[in-house]
Protein backbone atom coordinates (compact mmCIF):
# COMPACT_ATOMS: atom_id res chain seq x y z
CA UNK A 1 0.00 0.00 0.00
CA UNK A 2 1.11 3.54 -0.71
CA UNK A 3 1.70 6.16 1.98
CA UNK A 4 0.18 9.58 1.29
CA UNK A 5 -0.04 12.73 3.36
CA UNK A 6 -3.55 12.93 4.78
CA UNK A 7 -5.72 15.54 3.08
CA UNK A 8 -7.79 17.79 5.39
CA UNK A 9 -7.09 15.58 8.45
CA UNK A 10 -9.44 17.39 10.85
CA UNK A 11 -12.60 16.92 8.77
CA UNK A 12 -15.19 14.84 10.63
CA UNK A 13 -16.18 11.69 8.74
CA UNK A 14 -18.94 9.19 9.31
CA UNK A 15 -18.18 6.02 7.38
CA UNK A 16 -21.70 4.72 6.67
CA UNK A 17 -20.78 1.41 5.07
CA UNK A 18 -18.38 -1.22 6.34
CA UNK A 19 -18.53 -4.90 7.23
CA UNK A 20 -17.16 -7.14 9.95
CA UNK A 21 -16.71 -10.88 10.15
CA UNK A 22 -15.98 -13.02 13.19
CA UNK A 23 -12.97 -15.31 13.15
CA UNK A 24 -13.48 -17.89 10.41
CA UNK A 25 -15.89 -15.64 8.49
CA UNK A 26 -15.89 -14.77 4.79
CA UNK A 27 -13.07 -12.20 5.17
CA UNK A 28 -10.62 -11.73 8.06
CA UNK A 29 -11.90 -8.36 9.28
CA UNK A 30 -12.67 -7.73 12.93
CA UNK A 31 -12.72 -4.71 15.18
CA UNK A 32 -8.93 -4.47 15.41
CA UNK A 33 -8.69 -4.37 11.60
CA UNK A 34 -11.45 -1.75 11.42
CA UNK A 35 -9.66 0.39 13.99
CA UNK A 36 -6.38 -0.01 12.12
CA UNK A 37 -8.01 1.38 8.99
CA UNK A 38 -10.11 4.10 10.60
CA UNK A 39 -7.07 5.12 12.64
CA UNK A 40 -4.83 5.60 9.60
CA UNK A 41 -5.01 9.40 9.67
CA UNK A 42 -8.52 10.57 8.86
CA UNK A 43 -10.94 11.82 11.53
CA UNK A 44 -13.52 9.01 11.59
CA UNK A 45 -16.07 10.00 14.23
CA UNK A 46 -18.48 7.09 13.72
CA UNK A 47 -19.31 4.18 11.44
CA UNK A 48 -22.29 2.15 10.28
CA UNK A 49 -22.09 -1.62 9.87
CA UNK A 50 -23.98 -3.09 6.90
CA UNK A 51 -25.07 -6.72 6.79
CA UNK A 52 -22.75 -9.27 5.22
CA UNK A 53 -23.96 -12.65 6.46
CA UNK A 54 -21.73 -12.61 9.53
CA UNK A 55 -22.37 -14.45 12.78
CA UNK A 56 -25.80 -15.91 12.03
CA UNK A 57 -27.34 -18.09 14.71
CA UNK A 58 -26.60 -21.77 14.03
CA UNK A 59 -30.07 -22.92 15.04
CA UNK A 60 -33.58 -21.71 15.78
CA UNK A 61 -36.26 -20.48 13.35
CA UNK A 62 -34.82 -19.68 9.92
CA UNK A 63 -36.19 -16.14 9.85
CA UNK A 64 -34.45 -15.35 13.15
CA UNK A 65 -31.02 -16.83 12.42
CA UNK A 66 -30.02 -13.49 10.86
CA UNK A 67 -30.42 -11.82 14.26
CA UNK A 68 -27.16 -13.46 15.29
CA UNK A 69 -25.39 -10.92 13.09
CA UNK A 70 -26.94 -8.02 14.99
CA UNK A 71 -25.99 -9.65 18.29
CA UNK A 72 -22.42 -10.07 17.07
CA UNK A 73 -22.12 -6.48 15.82
CA UNK A 74 -23.80 -4.98 18.89
CA UNK A 75 -21.08 -6.60 21.00
CA UNK A 76 -18.41 -5.21 18.65
CA UNK A 77 -20.04 -1.78 18.89
CA UNK A 78 -19.88 -1.87 22.68
CA UNK A 79 -16.22 -2.85 22.47
CA UNK A 80 -15.57 -0.05 19.98
CA UNK A 81 -17.12 2.49 22.34
CA UNK A 82 -14.77 1.36 25.08
CA UNK A 83 -11.68 1.26 22.88
CA UNK A 84 -9.44 3.93 21.43
CA UNK A 85 -10.85 4.05 17.91
CA UNK A 86 -13.88 4.81 15.79
CA UNK A 87 -17.20 3.83 17.34
CA UNK A 88 -19.78 1.74 15.50
CA UNK A 89 -22.88 3.94 15.76
CA UNK A 90 -25.39 2.09 13.58
CA UNK A 91 -26.34 -1.33 12.27
CA UNK A 92 -28.09 -2.12 8.98
CA UNK A 93 -29.18 -5.71 9.45
CA UNK A 94 -30.65 -8.34 7.14
CA UNK A 95 -34.16 -9.72 7.02
CA UNK A 96 -36.14 -11.42 4.28
CA UNK A 97 -38.64 -8.69 3.47
CA UNK A 98 -40.99 -11.25 1.91
CA UNK A 99 -41.76 -12.77 5.31
CA UNK A 100 -45.24 -11.29 5.62
CA UNK A 101 -46.55 -11.65 9.18
CA UNK A 102 -43.20 -13.00 10.41
CA UNK A 103 -41.35 -9.85 9.34
CA UNK A 104 -42.38 -7.89 12.43
CA UNK A 105 -41.04 -10.70 14.61
CA UNK A 106 -37.67 -10.52 12.84
CA UNK A 107 -37.54 -6.72 13.06
CA UNK A 108 -38.50 -6.81 16.73
CA UNK A 109 -35.71 -9.31 17.39
CA UNK A 110 -33.18 -7.06 15.61
CA UNK A 111 -34.40 -4.11 17.69
CA UNK A 112 -33.98 -6.11 20.90
CA UNK A 113 -30.50 -7.26 19.90
CA UNK A 114 -29.29 -3.93 18.56
CA UNK A 115 -31.20 -1.41 20.63
CA UNK A 116 -30.73 2.13 19.35
CA UNK A 117 -28.03 0.91 16.96
CA UNK A 118 -30.56 -0.87 14.73
CA UNK A 119 -31.24 1.56 11.89
CA UNK A 120 -32.50 -0.44 8.93
CA UNK A 121 -32.40 -3.51 6.74
CA UNK A 122 -30.54 -4.49 3.61
CA UNK A 123 -32.21 -7.18 1.51
CA UNK A 124 -30.13 -6.69 -1.61
CA UNK A 125 -31.49 -7.13 -5.12
CA UNK A 126 -28.20 -7.96 -6.84
CA UNK A 127 -28.57 -10.67 -9.48
CA UNK A 128 -26.76 -11.29 -12.77
CA UNK A 129 -27.33 -13.87 -15.48
CA UNK A 130 -23.66 -14.88 -15.39
CA UNK A 131 -22.68 -15.12 -11.71
CA UNK A 132 -19.65 -17.27 -12.55
CA UNK A 133 -17.97 -14.19 -14.04
CA UNK A 134 -18.27 -12.27 -10.76
CA UNK A 135 -16.00 -12.31 -7.74
CA UNK A 136 -18.89 -11.34 -5.45
CA UNK A 137 -22.07 -12.56 -7.17
CA UNK A 138 -25.41 -11.35 -5.89
CA UNK A 139 -27.83 -14.04 -4.81
CA UNK A 140 -31.19 -12.33 -5.12
CA UNK A 141 -34.00 -14.17 -6.89
CA UNK A 142 -35.13 -12.90 -10.25
CA UNK A 143 -37.72 -10.12 -10.06
CA UNK A 144 -37.22 -9.40 -6.36
CA UNK A 145 -37.88 -5.66 -6.62
CA UNK A 146 -41.25 -6.27 -8.32
CA UNK A 147 -42.40 -8.95 -5.87
CA UNK A 148 -45.56 -7.85 -4.05
CA UNK A 149 -44.57 -9.43 -0.73
CA UNK A 150 -41.14 -7.82 -0.96
CA UNK A 151 -42.60 -4.39 -1.68
CA UNK A 152 -44.94 -4.81 1.28
CA UNK A 153 -41.92 -5.57 3.43
CA UNK A 154 -40.05 -2.50 2.19
CA UNK A 155 -43.14 -0.44 3.03
CA UNK A 156 -43.20 -1.99 6.51
CA UNK A 157 -39.71 -0.62 7.10
CA UNK A 158 -40.96 2.88 6.37
CA UNK A 159 -43.88 2.40 8.73
CA UNK A 160 -41.44 1.54 11.49
CA UNK A 161 -39.05 4.42 10.73
CA UNK A 162 -36.36 2.09 9.40
CA UNK A 163 -34.14 2.62 6.35
CA UNK A 164 -33.95 0.24 3.39
CA UNK A 165 -30.44 -0.26 1.97
CA UNK A 166 -29.85 -2.17 -1.24
CA UNK A 167 -27.12 -3.25 -3.61
CA UNK A 168 -27.59 -4.32 -7.22
CA UNK A 169 -25.95 -4.13 -10.66
CA UNK A 170 -26.20 -1.39 -13.27
CA UNK A 171 -28.64 -3.35 -15.45
CA UNK A 172 -31.08 -3.45 -12.51
CA UNK A 173 -31.24 0.31 -11.97
CA UNK A 174 -34.53 0.67 -13.80
CA UNK A 175 -36.09 -2.07 -11.68
CA UNK A 176 -34.93 -0.27 -8.56
CA UNK A 177 -36.34 3.00 -9.89
CA UNK A 178 -39.74 1.34 -10.16
CA UNK A 179 -39.46 0.03 -6.59
CA UNK A 180 -38.55 3.47 -5.25
CA UNK A 181 -41.54 5.03 -6.99
CA UNK A 182 -43.88 2.27 -5.78
CA UNK A 183 -42.88 2.61 -2.09
CA UNK A 184 -42.38 6.35 -1.52
CA UNK A 185 -42.92 6.19 2.25
CA UNK A 186 -39.64 4.34 2.86
CA UNK A 187 -36.24 6.00 2.81
CA UNK A 188 -34.02 3.96 0.50
CA UNK A 189 -30.22 3.99 0.25
CA UNK A 190 -28.67 3.04 -3.08
CA UNK A 191 -25.34 1.37 -2.34
CA UNK A 192 -22.25 1.55 -4.57
CA UNK A 193 -23.77 3.64 -7.40
CA UNK A 194 -25.85 0.68 -8.55
CA UNK A 195 -22.57 -1.21 -9.22
CA UNK A 196 -21.59 -0.65 -12.87
CA UNK A 197 -20.00 -3.96 -13.85
CA UNK A 198 -16.82 -4.20 -15.89
CA UNK A 199 -16.03 -7.91 -16.10
CA UNK A 200 -17.39 -10.89 -18.02
CA UNK A 201 -19.70 -9.83 -20.84
CA UNK A 202 -19.38 -6.20 -19.69
CA UNK A 203 -15.56 -6.05 -19.84
CA UNK A 204 -15.40 -4.03 -23.06
CA UNK A 205 -18.50 -1.86 -22.60
CA UNK A 206 -17.50 0.69 -19.96
CA UNK A 207 -18.40 3.81 -21.96
CA UNK A 208 -21.68 2.41 -23.23
CA UNK A 209 -22.62 1.32 -19.72
CA UNK A 210 -21.60 4.71 -18.31
CA UNK A 211 -23.91 6.62 -20.66
CA UNK A 212 -26.90 4.46 -19.77
CA UNK A 213 -25.93 4.53 -16.11
CA UNK A 214 -25.99 8.33 -16.12
CA UNK A 215 -29.56 8.35 -17.41
CA UNK A 216 -30.65 5.73 -14.90
CA UNK A 217 -29.09 7.54 -11.94
CA UNK A 218 -30.77 10.79 -12.97
CA UNK A 219 -34.11 8.99 -13.11
CA UNK A 220 -33.61 7.36 -9.70
CA UNK A 221 -32.74 10.74 -8.20
CA UNK A 222 -36.21 11.98 -9.12
CA UNK A 223 -37.49 9.84 -6.24
CA UNK A 224 -37.18 12.05 -3.17
CA UNK A 225 -37.05 9.00 -0.88
CA UNK A 226 -33.74 7.72 -2.33
CA UNK A 227 -30.31 8.62 -0.96
CA UNK A 228 -27.03 7.65 -2.67
CA UNK A 229 -23.97 6.10 -1.10
CA UNK A 230 -20.87 7.20 -2.97
CA UNK A 231 -18.26 4.46 -2.96
CA UNK A 232 -17.80 0.76 -3.55
CA UNK A 233 -16.49 1.14 -7.12
CA UNK A 234 -13.15 -0.46 -6.25
CA UNK A 235 -14.55 -3.99 -6.06
CA UNK A 236 -12.99 -6.40 -8.57
CA UNK A 237 -16.32 -6.78 -10.40
CA UNK A 238 -16.31 -3.10 -11.34
CA UNK A 239 -13.52 -3.99 -13.74
CA UNK A 240 -10.92 -1.33 -12.99
CA UNK A 241 -8.38 -4.04 -12.23
CA UNK A 242 -6.85 -2.21 -9.29
CA UNK A 243 -6.71 -5.37 -7.19
CA UNK A 244 -4.23 -6.75 -9.74
CA UNK A 245 -2.15 -3.59 -10.12
CA UNK A 246 1.62 -4.02 -9.73
CA UNK A 247 1.86 -0.54 -8.20
CA UNK A 248 -0.33 0.76 -5.36
CA UNK A 249 -3.30 2.83 -6.45
CA UNK A 250 -2.93 6.52 -5.55
CA UNK A 251 -5.69 8.93 -4.67
CA UNK A 252 -4.99 10.86 -7.86
CA UNK A 253 -5.49 7.75 -9.97
CA UNK A 254 -8.68 7.03 -8.05
CA UNK A 255 -10.01 10.50 -8.84
CA UNK A 256 -8.95 10.34 -12.47
CA UNK A 257 -10.62 7.00 -13.19
CA UNK A 258 -13.71 7.16 -11.00
CA UNK A 259 -14.35 10.82 -10.23
CA UNK A 260 -16.96 11.20 -12.98
CA UNK A 261 -19.28 8.69 -11.27
CA UNK A 262 -19.15 10.71 -8.07
CA UNK A 263 -19.64 14.08 -9.72
CA UNK A 264 -22.61 12.92 -11.78
CA UNK A 265 -24.35 11.37 -8.78
CA UNK A 266 -23.80 14.47 -6.67
CA UNK A 267 -25.18 16.60 -9.50
CA UNK A 268 -28.31 14.45 -9.69
CA UNK A 269 -28.99 13.91 -5.99
CA UNK A 270 -27.49 17.00 -4.40
CA UNK A 271 -25.09 16.85 -1.45
CA UNK A 272 -27.92 16.56 1.10
CA UNK A 273 -28.81 13.17 -0.39
CA UNK A 274 -25.27 11.83 -0.82
CA UNK A 275 -22.89 10.15 1.62
CA UNK A 276 -19.34 8.99 1.00
CA UNK A 277 -18.68 5.35 2.01
CA UNK A 278 -15.66 3.06 2.31
CA UNK A 279 -17.19 -0.38 1.65
CA UNK A 280 -14.30 -1.86 3.62
CA UNK A 281 -12.86 -4.41 3.73
CA UNK A 282 -14.11 -5.29 0.23
CA UNK A 283 -12.54 -2.23 -1.44
CA UNK A 284 -9.41 -2.93 0.57
CA UNK A 285 -8.47 -5.37 -2.20
CA UNK A 286 -7.76 -2.33 -4.38
CA UNK A 287 -6.58 0.57 -2.22
CA UNK A 288 -5.93 1.57 1.36
CA UNK A 289 -8.38 3.33 3.66
CA UNK A 290 -6.19 6.43 3.88
CA UNK A 291 -5.82 6.68 0.09
CA UNK A 292 -9.56 6.12 -0.43
CA UNK A 293 -10.57 9.02 1.82
CA UNK A 294 -7.84 11.23 0.36
CA UNK A 295 -9.41 10.62 -3.04
CA UNK A 296 -12.89 11.36 -1.75
CA UNK A 297 -11.66 14.61 -0.23
CA UNK A 298 -10.06 15.59 -3.54
CA UNK A 299 -13.36 14.91 -5.34
CA UNK A 300 -15.24 16.95 -2.73
CA UNK A 301 -12.84 19.92 -2.82
CA UNK A 302 -14.84 21.67 -5.53
CA UNK A 303 -18.00 21.81 -3.43
CA UNK A 304 -18.97 24.28 -0.72
CA UNK A 305 -18.12 23.67 2.93
CA UNK A 306 -21.79 22.93 3.69
CA UNK A 307 -21.95 20.42 0.86
CA UNK A 308 -18.77 18.72 2.01
CA UNK A 309 -20.07 18.49 5.56
CA UNK A 310 -23.22 16.81 4.26
CA UNK A 311 -21.39 14.23 2.17
CA UNK A 312 -18.75 13.37 4.77
CA UNK A 313 -20.99 13.18 7.84
CA UNK A 314 -24.25 15.14 7.81
CA UNK A 315 -26.30 13.05 5.40
CA UNK A 316 -25.35 9.75 7.05
CA UNK A 317 -26.03 11.16 10.52
CA UNK A 318 -29.47 12.39 9.46
CA UNK A 319 -30.61 9.43 7.37
CA UNK A 320 -29.58 6.81 9.94
CA UNK A 321 -30.43 8.91 12.99
CA UNK A 322 -26.97 8.46 14.46
CA UNK A 323 -25.96 9.59 17.93
CA UNK A 324 -22.33 10.70 17.66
Amino acid sequence: MIAEEIVDPSRAIVDPHHHLWPEGGALPYGLDALHYDTGSGHNIVGTVFVECGAGYRPDGPDHLKVVGETEFVAAQAAASAAADGATITGIVAHADLRLGDKLNEALDAHATAGGDLFKGVRHAGARDADPAALTIPGRAPEGLYANDDFRAGVSRLGDRGLVYDTWHYHHQNRDFNELAAAVPNTTMVLDHFGSPLGVGRFADSREEIFEQWKEDVAAIAENANVVAKLGGLAMPDNGFGWHESTTPVTSDRFVEEQGRYYRHTIECFGADRCMFESNFPVDRFSLSYAVLWNGLKKIAAGYTEREQESMFSGTATRIYGLQL
